[in-house]
């Protein structure tokens, strides 16, 4: 809840208040957001190195607290200090790139703590019961922060998001947990350029774990072209107002939580990969539905089921990454991951902006009396792209099964395949 109110009300406060009536007002929207993304390129795979090195729910803590201080640093300057846009805009930057840059250690250790507190069978139950609230705070903090925003300014959310790393922190606290596995060998010496290697190498060596990846790369596309092209889509192709634009999030995010809530009770009994690779399959597919829609109403229902399909998508990767990758090494493989993905969806943001703003701009086209526009086309070819990508998941993963690594030998860069 906290970070939904804290973005939600990041954007609002630099848009309106902070360039409020500036020219410039997108490109720092743009900057803060880029603040928020940049850790996860550049410090997320370095991050994995020490998240694994590290003792984890000493690690979590440290990040919560750390949070918890940047973010109130921020309340000043909502209320009794007011700077000039520039420098505003350069110090919650920064607070944006260091809370960002402590969630890239608190995440990977979070994890691996969890992997050691939930027995095996009931893993997909865990990450699907993790994907049910943050799916839930997903309907919930985005409409309200807009109210309280407009009603009182930024400095309750910024509050509220501060008060909830302190309540994480006390949290985790609580928790009485066996001292996560680290990655050295006892009494061997390790440099971070090795351990950083040996997560690549694990990683480029998995079959399952490579395929899931570039399977993800694919799919992960739309969502870059929905963030960059979406509003664009509802006015041109849907003929629907702007102020109807939030209601998608909405749809997507009651279909995160009832998607969680069945991958949660089933996810498990199904088979993590046939979850995963159907689930790519079918939303690459739905993107295609989407991009030949023409109302909203319809645009609704597929949002939403487009949810159903990303949440047992979701719940089912953490179990996968946790049976075929050593508990040492679990930091370092998901940071890597992580940095893949949210690669791809900037490069997907990047790409379909130039596109739609130059060649794609007048486009019109006409096949078998099926009529093509910018946007469309734009959001067809990325859904073929997600499409194959979910097929080449099922191709890969069909006749496998997911052995546990073992923990006690040296690793080995082997996949961790039983053919059936």
């Amino acid at each position: 809840m906290g970070d939904y109110f804290f973005d939600t009300t990041l954007v609002l406060w630099v848009a309106t208040q902070v360039a409020g009536g500036q020219s410039w007002a997108p490109l720092a929207v743009g900057v803060v957001l880029a603040a928020a993304s940049i850790p996860v390129l550049v410090i997320g795979p370095i991050a994995g190195v020490f998240a694994d090195r590290w003792e984890k729910r000493r690690t979590m803590l440290r990040m919560d607290a750390i949070r918890t201080v940047l973010i109130a640093l921020l309340l000043p300057f909502a209320t009794i200090i007011h700077l000039p846009a520039l420098p505003t805009l350069v110090i919650i930057s920064s607070v944006v790139f260091l809370a960002s840059a402590s969630a890239q250690f608190f995440s990977p250790s979070s994890l691996t703590l969890i992997s050691t507190i939930v027995e095996e069978p009931q893993h997909a139950r865990a990450f699907g019961l993790s994907q049910t609230t943050a799916s839930l705070a997903m309907i919930i903090a985005p409409p309200l922060a807009t109210v309280l925003f407009f009603a009182v300014g930024a400095k309750m959310a910024l509050l509220f998001d501060s008060l909830s790393f302190a309540v994480s922190f006390l949290t985790i606290l609580a928790i009485r947990a066996p001292r996560s596995v680290r990655s050295e060998v006892p009494g061997k010496q390790t440099s971070f350029l090795r351990e950083f290697v040996e997560g690549i190498r694990f990683l480029g060596g998995n079959q399952i774990l490579i395929t899931v990846l570039i399977a993800a790369f694919l799919v992960v596309l739309y969502e870059g072209c929905f963030s960059a092209l979406g509003v664009f889509f509802l006015q041109q192709n849907l003929h629907t107002s702007l102020s109807f634009y939030g209601f998608l999030n909405t749809a997507m995010g009651l279909g995160l939580t009832v998607g969680a809530l069945l991958a949660a009770a089933f996810a498990q009994r199904l088979g993590v990969t046939r979850v995963l690779s159907i689930g790519l399959t079918l939303t690459g597919l739905l993107v295609i539905v989407y991009a030949r829609l023409t109302s909203f109403i319809p645009a609704l229902i597929i949002m939403f089921i487009q949810g159903l399909l990303v949440a047992g998508v979701n719940v089912a990767v953490n179990p996968l990454l946790l049976q075929t990758t050593p508990q040492a090494l679990l930091g370092r493989v998901a940071a890597v991951a992580k940095t893949g993905l949210n690669l791809s969806s900037l490069l997907a943001v990047a790409i379909v902006s130039f596109l739609a703003s130059t060649v794609m701009h007048d486009f019109h086209a006409s096949i078998l009396g099926v009529a093509f526009g910018p946007i469309d086309t734009i959001f067809m070819v990325a859904g073929l792209l997600a499409t194959l990508g979910g097929l080449y998941a099922v191709f890969n993963l069909r006749a496998v099964k997911i052995a546990k690594v073992e923990e006690e030998v040296p690793i080995a860069y082997e996949d961790t395949l039983l053919v059936e």
